[in-house]
């Protein structure tokens, strides 16, 4: 239990020396020691560096505004002498100008100036500086932020110190300097217990060398005036009580000061003036009092009071632990004035008991003659009072003795000493981090992507999706970028688009023989996939294989055929089904000689119900006795009806498919409509795909696609323009 007890004591005591560490006393003497009022930079290509005593230049400043502190000063050297100085506030006003090294710049509530220091010698006047006024609470949260004072042994009463800082320069000046400022604060706490003391003994020097001066005057006075220098043995007895009474009664009245001084000290709660100082130690006139009970009730409170003042630093006011403190503290006060106040009175009897014996033996005296009396009333005194002096002599040599050898109780072991590699961060960490980071983010974007894929991209998922034989496959069109779909086959016969299709058209021949005449439509799930340019294209190679090919735009609520020829869509189809026209008279002519096109006309209100009308049937009929092919540029199936009507007339329906567009739902969709309505010469056409085979994305013959159908309806059918959501975008970044 007692081993138990010295090592709390000695854990509390050393949490005290750690509080006083790191305590506002203790900074604002390291900031009277360190400069830290103001830090300097330089701005780097990518950092900032602080110029802790190495800045080329020293900032004097007085500030009657607070608005400056904590802002960015900015420093830009016009030569070696002059400067541009800005500063921005927080009201965003910005205050600038040029001038000179040594000048005052006056500014609304601060005036400074710039003096070239020590390190101004090869400075650069090409560096941006800057440096920033700091106010006394950023500082102190800046110490109380990078500061670490910790308890590294408790045995051995170590405490580490330790500082964290961009700058080590810095941080090293600022632990030794904290060793100094810790020193000197323990060793003036020492010293001012110790002056305390002498000065009480001054003070009582004082007072007992002028009542011994007194004495001593006034025996010389008697003895100038009398002439004579011996006592009579018969005043012996008298005057031995005399003495007694007199020796008593002096020592009596030095207790009654003693208690008096205590009872102030302790109210004043100063018994001792540091923590380290025993209550003996600091008030030595407690031998006077010979009184061991009040001498442990003093330490008892000095203890308390000292406990408290520890809370005190660690606690707020209003903490039920230090309310607790400060009641034991009254209490034991108010005990102790009481005991003191008694002790005085009882003292104070005494007295009065010794003057009245002192008035008894003083009228005897008066009886026996006057010299006599006199000569040894004038020696008591005297020699009382030098032996009082010559006690409160050596005390006083004494005290100065040890106060020419007082020492810190505490020794730096080590130095504090800057360490040659950062801490932080640690590069091979980062490192590490970014591996197994750049790994676990490449791992995961393939994942995403490998999840959210979900077109077609290649003619082997397209023949594995789909029961529809495939036609062929065009790759990109990267000649040129069309701002619509046009006939590029006629320009670019050795192309490889044209190439592709060609091998279609010799594909179709399987199907269906070019020997009798062919309806072929050409339709798709949604618009984009490229059907339009895919029908005038195939149209133009088959034209040009020496058979008769007309095209006919039946999307009549989108038209592009006419686009694609660079034709007009004045009349057309929606005019011949409402016999406002004839079919001569909307055939439109091409470039090549073999191949000819209706338009699709002005946009009926009911496209699906002129194509019920017979009307349609006829115009097919009446195209056949010119024509070899009739192609048929169809509305998206996934959008309107108007393209399976048309493929149940058709000899030769064809799907397009465009590669990393279309999705893979579209090919069940394809499927469920060749099952529905026995579509059994289905057809289909990998479109856009890349000419190497590779998975590329891009559309190279880039007209678009998008052109008007919209997202929702593809422009078939109104309705709101609605943006895409983020999670839209997202996942067009990994699709």
């Amino acid at each position: 239990m007692n081993a138990a007890g010295v090592d709390n004591k000695q854990a509390a005591q050393l949490a005290g020396e750690v509080e006083l560490i790191k305590s506002g006393l203790t900074y604002k003497r390291l900031k009277q020691t360190v400069p830290l009022d103001i830090n300097y930079y330089t701005q780097g290509t990518v950092l900032e560096t602080e110029l802790f005593g190495t800045s080329p230049f020293q900032v004097e400043y007085s500030i009657s505004d607070p608005v400056y502190y904590n802002h960015k000063f900015s420093v830009e050297y016009l030569d070696a002498k002059h400067y541009h100085l800005q500063v921005s506030l927080k009201s965003n006003e910005t205050l600038a100008g040029n001038y000179e090294l040594g000048q005052y710049v006056q500014l609304p509530g601060m005036r400074l100036r710039l003096l070239p220091s020590g390190s101004a010698t090869g400075t650069s006047t090409e560096a941006n500086y800057h440096f920033t006024i700091l106010d006394d609470n950023t500082i102190n949260a800046y110490l109380d932020q990078n500061l670490t004072a910790e308890i590294l042994n408790a045995n051995a009463n170590t405490i580490q110190i330790s500082f964290l800082d961009n700058n080590r320069v810095k941080a090293q000046r600022l632990v030794n300097a904290l060793d100094t400022v810790y020193r000197d604060a323990k060793l003036a706490r020492k010293q001012e217990s110790t002056e305390k003391a002498l000065a009480y003994l001054d003070q009582q020097l004082e007072e007992n060398g002028r009542n011994l001066a007194k004495a001593e005057d006034n025996l010389k006075n008697f003895v100038q005036r009398n002439g004579t220098y011996d006592a009579k043995s018969e005043l012996g007895d008298i005057t031995s009580k005399l003495e007694d009474i007199q020796t008593t009664r002096l020592k009596l009245q030095q207790k009654i000061t003693v208690l008096t001084e205590v009872a102030q000290l302790a109210t004043q709660e100063r018994l001792t003036p540091s923590d380290d100082i025993p209550v003996t130690q600091s008030i030595p006139e407690l031998e006077v009092l010979d009184n061991p009970s009040l001498a442990q009730q003093l330490t008892e409170l000095n203890s308390l009071q000292q406990n408290l003042r520890r809370v005190e630093r660690s606690y707020t006011d209003k903490t039920e632990a230090l309310a607790q403190i400060r009641a034991q503290v009254k209490f034991a006060t108010n005990t102790l004035n009481r005991q003191l106040a008694q002790a005085r009175k009882q003292l104070q009897t005494e007295m009065a008991l010794l003057d009245k014996q002192q008035s008894q033996l003083g009228g005897a005296l008066q009886s026996l003659p006057g010299k006599e009396t006199e000569l040894e009333r004038l020696k008591r005194p005297l020699e009382l009072y030098g032996n009082s002096y010559q006690m409160l002599l050596e005390k006083k040599v004494e005290y100065n003795i040890k106060n020419a050898g007082t020492t810190a109780d505490f020794q730096i072991l080590s130095p504090a000493s800057a360490p040659d590699i950062p801490i932080s961060p640690v590069r091979l960490l980062i490192y590490v981090i970014g591996l197994v980071g750049g790994l676990v983010l490449g791992l995961g974007l393939i994942a995403v992507r490998y999840l959210m894929h979900n077109t077609v991209t290649s003619v082997s998922e397209l023949e594995h999706s789909t029961k529809a034989s495939v036609l062929g496959v065009i790759p990109t069109y990267e000649k040129e970028r069309l701002d619509v779909s046009r006939l590029v086959v006629d320009k670019n016969p050795k192309s490889s688009v044209s190439e592709a299709i060609r091998s279609i058209r010799t594909n179709l021949d399987f199907i269906s023989p070019s020997t009798k005449k062919r309806l072929i439509s050409v339709t798709s799930t949604i618009s984009g996939e490229g059907k339009t340019f895919v029908t005038v294209n195939l149209a133009g190679i088959i034209a040009q294989s020496g058979q008769r090919v007309i095209v006919l735009d039946l999307d009549m609520r989108k038209p592009k055929v006419n686009l694609a020829f660079g034709a007009e869509n004045v009349r057309g189809i929606s005019t011949i089904l409402i016999d406002r026209h004839t079919v001569a008279e909307c055939i439109q002519h091409t470039d090549i000689s073999a191949l000819d096109f209706i338009s699709a006309g002005p946009t009926p209100p009911n496209p699906s119900e002129l194509i019920l009308n017979p009307r349609f049937d006829q115009m097919l009929e009446e195209l056949y006795l010119t024509y070899d092919v009739i192609m048929i540029d169809t509305p998206p199936v996934g959008l309107v009806t108007d393209g399976i009507l048309i493929m149940r007339k058709a000899d030769v329906p064809i799907y397009i498919v465009r590669a990393n567009y279309s999705r893979k739902s579209f090919l069940k969709n394809l499927n469920r409509l060749m099952r529905n309505n026995q579509f059994t010469r289905m057809c289909t056409i990998l479109n856009d795909a890349k000419a190497q085979g590779s998975y590329g994305y891009g559309y190279g013959y880039g007209y678009g696609y998008g052109y008007g159908y919209g997202t929702y309806g593809m422009g078939y059918y109104e309705e709101p323009t609605q943006r895409k959501t983020w999670r839209q975008r997202l996942k067009g970044l990994f699709s």
